[in-house]
């Protein structure tokens, strides 16, 4: 066999050049389990760093890297490998001619091996260099995709629902529409407390999605009111509202998250108010009802 093909057998495990059992036993024309036998009938002859059994990761590894040997996959057996010394002692085990000869080929094969990575290790230096510097530049690079995209998700939270800010006179539209997403954002839940309310608030609240509730603190309910909302009933997802005198503010509570409100929602953008997310949460602020 020409020694080109033998070099193709020829791995590197645990900083070794080391043969596969399997393929020695093929160049020797003896089955692998017999190799194997006379190697174990003669076993102070291979100390470790002649001889030694690949683990499951190794084999692994093996089978990736050569498709010729991927029966070893669904193999509960991890073959064995020999170095240079334990193939230079399997011919003294298996006293053939064919077993010296071999053994001389495989020799030559692992020195032209030897002398073509002494050649051309500063090439493979460079390699490991650079998938060394491609491997960081990876994990760099998908850091900072991370961090782009956590940006990204914070501006778009902050660009959704602001946490505080200033209406002035005339901006009616503007103020329509923060309060109009607001409500459209409720999940489960909507809760006004505002002492001044009409119709428009009652049409402003049917925004909501369908299956949210929603409720109405204010001071008096007029028999006007009472009118206005058994109508709105009667059509559209009902409203509950409340009689309720001990806030003098507005607050609008959607689902468990409370914004004080600096004008009365029929009243958005007729004069300047100021709008801020508080810290308490709609079940803390109901509790002193």
């Amino acid at each position: 066999m020409p020694v080109s093909r033998i070099e193709k057998m020829i791995f590197t495990f645990r900083g070794e050049q080391v043969m596969v059992d399997r393929d020695l036993a093929m160049l020797y024309g003896v089955e692998t389990r017999v190799m194997n036998q006379s190697v174990k009938r003669n076993a102070e002859r291979f100390p470790d760093r002649f001889r030694f059994q690949l683990t499951e990761e190794e084999t692994d590894e093996l089978v990736t890297n050569c498709d010729r040997l991927r029966s070893l996959k669904h193999s509960s057996f991890h073959p064995f490998v020999f170095t240079e010394q334990g193939v230079a002692m399997l011919s003294t085990v298996l006293r053939s001619e064919t077993a010296v000869s071999v053994s001389i080929q495989i020799m030559d094969a692992f020195t032209a091996m030897r002398h073509f990575l002494a050649s051309n290790a500063q090439v493979f230096q460079r390699l490991e260099v650079i998938e060394h510097h491609q491997l960081e530049m990876s994990t760099h690079l998908t850091q900072n995709d991370h961090q782009i995209e956590e940006i990204f998700k914070r501006l778009d939270q902050e660009n959704t629902t602001p946490t505080q800010g200033i209406f002035f006179d005339g901006q009616i539209f503007d103020a329509y529409t923060f309060v109009s997403d607001l409500i459209r954002s409720a999940k489960k839940h909507i809760v006004l407390l505002d002492n001044y309310i009409d119709d428009t608030v009652l049409t402003l609240l049917d925004k909501r999605k369908k299956n949210v509730d929603a409720e109405i603190y204010t001071k008096t309910v007029s028999k006007q009111l009472s009118l206005d909302i058994a109508k709105h009933n009667t059509q559209y997802p009902p409203i509950t509202v409340t009689s309720f005198d001990r806030a003098h503010d507005r607050f609008l509570c959607i689902d468990n998250t409370v914004y004080h409100i600096g004008a009365s929602l029929k009243d958005l953008g007729k004069k300047w108010f100021a709008f801020s997310k508080m810290e308490i949460t709609t079940k803390e602020l109901l509790k002193k009802y």
